[in-house]
């Protein structure tokens, strides 16, 4: 079994935040540690905003109209939901102890907003602010994606100031200069999270194990 063992593998119900600022790279290096790491799985948020061109109903996002989301907001079927740059995103409620069983963890992709009231419910979620190298290099991504007007970047730029002026508030934050650094980071981050939590069962099953030993002759 290689580095982390049976932790590469397979999850204990952990969640995980992502925030970063859009062209900050966080789709991207999400869906690499996805293919290379075992018991992760995404959870598709709901938006009022329209499906961009390379985006799927049920992989990227659930789209829903205004009154939909209201609904389900008033239902409480949301573990947190915000208003970003005039459209609205929530996040589905978990079952934390399901994922746990089928050994998966969760992964959620959400802003700031969305992040601090996720801690406030689930105390001990882990929370990965993704910052890209500069201004300028984020600006160049968002002109070089080619989805949103000149006036659009420039609010996203804005908002990206205030967003990384929160990022000292996370667990972790990855500088995402170079994708495969950040991938590996942010894998190596899961994999310490969740040998973590299982510590406490390892301990206990290995001191059995010692206990056992008690009083034998092993000469």
């Amino acid at each position: 079994m290689g580095p982390g063992g049976h932790f590469r593998d397979r999850g204990s119900g952990l969640v995980f935040i992502l925030s970063a600022p859009s062209g900050a790279g966080k789709t991207t290096l999400i869906k690499k540690v996805m293919e290379q790491l075992g018991g992760l799985q995404f959870s598709i948020s709901y938006t009022t905003r329209s499906p961009r061109t390379n985006e799927e109903e049920g992989k990227d996002y659930y789209f829903v109209t205004p009154s939909t989301f209201q609904q389900m907001v008033e239902r409480g079927a949301f573990l947190e939901w915000a208003e970003v740059l005039g459209n609205h995103y929530g996040t589905a409620m978990p079952n934390l102890e399901e994922l746990g069983l089928q050994g998966r963890d969760l992964i959620l992709d959400i802003d700031i907003q969305g992040a601090q009231k996720v801690l406030r419910q689930i105390g001990q979620a882990v929370s990965i602010f993704i910052l890209p190298p500069s201004p300028e290099v984020l600006k160049e991504r968002l002109l070089r994606r080619g989805l949103d007007a000149s006036h659009v970047i420039e609010r996203r730029l804005a908002n990206a100031k205030k967003e990384i002026g929160e990022a000292h508030r996370y667990h972790y934050v990855i500088l995402n200069e170079t994708l495969q650094e950040a991938v590996e980071t942010l894998k190596a981050i899961i994999i310490a999270e969740r040998c973590r939590k299982d510590k406490s069962s390892i301990f206990d099953r290995k001191m059995k194990e010692w206990e056992n030993t008690d009083g034998k002759n092993h000469c």
